[in-house]
Formats: structure tokens, sequence, C-alpha cells
């Protein structure tokens, strides 16, 4: 097996296809296969601004829950902290603020769990299913090319 010292480090672009002929015993571009000087409509997977888009609804959609379920925890501790007399009033008879603020933290979990799903469904699921559909056209794009 041979080196070759002065071969580039650097990977060869890929290949054109050049929308006039190189060399002039080329047949007209009528003559080549229509593959050969059509550029595609849509850039390839990846070169979009799509995966942009998914990625922003998929953040904005863990921020909601998070701060949603956080919050109220951080303040529940807060309040137990800084509020101990609101915490030990009674909301009715032998059911003091902290404790009903305590089993409010379930509800409020499967609140934010709710929000996750709502917006997984509304703003992250249309972008991520135009995508994959997008990537099954490039792919037949690329298969017949």
């Amino acid at each position: 097996m041979s080196h070759d010292p002065y071969a580039s480090p650097y990977p060869s672009p890929p290949p054109t296809h050049p929308a006039y002929p190189t060399y002039p015993w080329q047949p007209p571009l009528e003559d080549q296969p229509a593959a050969a000087h059509r550029r595609p409509r849509r850039p390839a997977l990846g070169h979009h601004s799509d995966l942009r888009v998914l990625r922003g609804a998929y953040r904005r959609q863990r921020r909601v829950a998070t701060l949603t379920a956080l919050g109220y925890f951080t303040l529940f501790l807060i309040l137990s902290a800084c509020a101990p007399s609101l915490m030990t009033s009674s909301v009715t008879d032998g059911l003091p603020t902290g404790l009903l603020l305590a089993l409010l933290q379930l509800p409020v979990t499967w609140l934010a769990i709710t929000l996750y799903e709502h917006t997984a469904r509304v703003y992250v699921d249309p972008v991520a299913d135009r995508i994959r559909r997008q990537a099954v056209v490039d792919a037949k794009r690329e298969a017949r090319s």
C-alpha cells in the first residue's frame, strides 16, 4: 500500500453538473438525460430552516412545561420559607394552607404534562411531519438521479 505525500488532507468537493457543456465534444443539453441538468426545487434535508423551526418549537415546548411545574414548586418552597404564618393558617377546619398547596402540586404536574402534550401536538408534530415527508421526497429524488 503506497501513500501519496502530496494528496490533499481535505475531501474533494462533490462533482457538479454544469448548465452548459464543459467540453466541445459533449452532446447538447437536449440530448442529455433530464436529471443531468435539472436542479432540485428544494435543497436537500438539513439545508433549510425547517430543522431550525423544529428545534425552536421543541425548545419552547420544554420551557412551558418546565416553568409550569418548577415555577409552582419554587413558589411553594418560597412561601414555606418566607411566609410560615400563611402556610400554617387554616383554609378550612383542620386543613392548613401549606398542606393544600402541597396537595395541589400533583394537579399542577398533570397540568404541565398536559401542556407538554398539547404544545407537542399543535406546534412540534406538524413541523416534524413536514420534515419527515420532505425527507421521503428527497430520498426518492436522490434514488432517481
